[in-house]
């Protein structure tokens, strides 16, 4: 086999960062640079610089869908017409959380919550990130409920160690988040598995 592909990055956060991490891993590729990390805006003004790159380096540059669009193929479009022939843009299908979500069980273990309160179709979920941290409040562990669930008044959408807790999920190597299972109730992971698939086999042009 030959050296695995590595891919330059942008996404809009810590928790985004490392779940493409991981499922570079999963298709046998590997995640360099990461640029990004500051929200979806400040990637959207750079796309078409990260575009241009593209022509000479493998791209990924994942963002959600949040309200911007009916479905990921009318933002695609709008976002990025014309991408480079190494440059993948994908879309979360509403929330990177809706790809958490998609491994039930796992999540229903770590989150020590029972599995019948997740949902079977994350990527219908109006906002999946509150449903997570729903999720949290049901939680039979202490620690989890104080780490994912905002503090009365703080005016927090989260928990003060939600990012820690949703990497520390994803990382795990015996209990973590699995890709492929996730992607079974999941068709934007499923999409964006096969396109970071098909891009490590796409060697870049000799210059």
């Amino acid at each position: 086999m030959g050296t695995p592909v590595i891919l330059t990055a942008a996404v809009e956060g810590l928790v985004d960062e490392t779940l493409l991490r991981r499922i570079c891993q999963h298709v046998g590729t590997s995640l360099g640079e990461v640029y990004g990390r500051k929200g979806k805006a400040h990637i959207l003004s750079r796309i078409n610089g990260y575009n241009n790159s593209a022509r000479f380096r493998h791209w990924v540059v994942l963002l959600d869908l949040d309200n911007d669009g009916a479905c990921a193929a009318e933002v695609l479009r709008e976002w990025l017409p014309a991408p480079a022939p190494m440059m993948r843009l994908r879309i979360a299908v509403r929330e990177i959380e809706a790809w958490l979500l998609g491994d039930r069980e796992r999540l229903a273990a770590y989150l020590s919550v029972s599995l019948n309160h997740l949902s079977e179709d994350p990527e219908c979920l109006a906002d999946p990130k509150l449903e997570l941290v729903n999720l949290a409040r049901k939680s039979r562990r202490r620690a989890i409920r104080e780490d994912m669930v905002p503090i009365s008044g703080s005016g927090q959408p989260v928990g003060p160690a939600y990012t820690s807790r949703m990497i520390e999920f994803i990382q795990s190597p015996i209990v973590g988040w699995r890709p492929d299972i996730a992607a079974v109730n999941s068709e934007s992971l499923r999409r964006c598995i096969g396109a970071l698939s098909d891009l490590g086999q796409h060697r870049p042009p000799t210059i």
